[in-house]
């Protein structure tokens, strides 16, 4: 009989090449099952969806184009709102270029409109607005920059949007055109005219470029909602 050597005494047998396959498949079976849990979750947490704050009211307000525009008008789209006026020496100007900014991250596929409402309506009339859109690149078939009466911007800014607009006192003003204090939040209004989210657009720790990404992001899963 023939004595095994050293080397093949303490070899150990080599597993079948199926039970190597197998192995190979359960272990790619597994982490298919863990990337398609990863993705059901980030998923699922993309998709929950956004508070409803309450409805806006009906109104009817003048663009720059001195064309009306009514709620209905903006039925059955998304649409994102600040609130501006012309000769803002503060935030406006930042504002007005993250819409900007909105405008041109918005994919050709979104039917979101952008609206810019004015807290002067005395020296904010369609010509003023027009230029002002002209300067931002504004397109008028996306955004809008609207005026009215006082009663109605308010009845819009602040009762539907929840927006604040104080005009100031004479004595507090720090210049001719330290006209109001007001808000510099972005407001997100979806297809069935409810408000639907609210972005801080300045002050500490805040980045301009993820605002818009949250911007655009919510936009998006509203306009993919029923």
């Amino acid at each position: 009989m023939k004595t095994p050597s050293r080397d093949e005494s303490n070899t150990p047998p080599c597993p079948p090449r199926s039970l190597l396959w197998a192995g190979l498949g359960l272990l790619l079976a597994l982490l298919t099952g863990i990337l398609l849990f990863a993705g059901v979750q980030s998923r699922g947490v993309a998709r929950a969806p956004l508070p409803v704050y309450g409805p806006v009211g009906n109104f009817t307000l003048t663009n720059q184009d001195g064309a009306a525009v009514s709620l209905g008008d903006l039925r059955g789209h998304v649409w994102v709102a600040d609130l501006i006026f012309t000769r803002c020496p503060g935030p406006c100007l930042r504002m007005s270029r993250q819409m900007k900014e909105l405008q041109q991250a918005l994919p050709d596929a979104s039917q979101a409109r952008l609206l810019s409402l004015t807290t002067d309506p005395d020296f904010d009339h369609p010509p003023v607005l027009k230029a002002y859109a002209q300067r931002f690149g504004a397109d008028p078939r996306r955004w809008m920059f609207l005026t009215g009466t006082k009663k109605q911007i308010a009845n819009l800014a602040v009762d539907s949007l929840k927006l604040t607009a104080i005009e100031k006192a004479t004595a507090d003003r720090q210049s001719p055109e330290d006209l109001f204090v007001h808000s510099t939040l972005l407001v997100l209004v979806d297809r069935q005219a409810r408000l639907r989210g609210f972005f801080e657009t300045g002050g500490d720790g805040v980045d301009s470029g993820q605002v818009i990404a949250r911007v655009v992001r919510a936009a998006r899963q509203l306009e993919r909602e029923p």
